[in-house]
């Protein structure tokens, strides 16, 4: 299965970051081999419509769960008809590779 992270940077020692749709880069993590890749995210810098673009990105990207600090309402709406589960991360996660150990042990907030 297919997450993605919302990230500051390249690697899984980067800090998640808390926008969805401005992101830098999201972090593709497989659950079932524990291979990962950093892919910049594409509408980080749209005039408008940022989070929907986001959005098609990690849908385009076969992801099951997306995991960031927030989401914005349009975000929201695609990723769940989309039938990607949303989930947050609260400000004391420290590093991406701490948000993949919550989200392996269930402990990250339903969005």
């Amino acid at each position: 299965m297919i997450i993605i992270i919302t990230s500051q940077s390249k690697d899984l020692e980067s800090q998640p970051n808390p926008q969805f749709g401005r992101t830098p880069y999201f972090i593709k993590y497989n659950l079932e081999s524990d291979e990962w890749e950093a892919l910049e995210n594409p509408a980080q810098k749209e005039p408008g419509g940022a989070g929907i673009a986001a959005a098609q990105f990690v849908i385009d990207n076969n992801a099951k769960a997306v995991v960031s600090g927030r989401f914005g309402p349009n975000a929201h709406n695609v990723l769940r008809t989309a039938g990607v589960e949303l989930l947050t991360f609260d400000a004391n996660c420290e590093s991406i590779k701490q948000v993949i150990k919550f989200y392996k042990e269930g402990s990250l907030t339903k969005g």
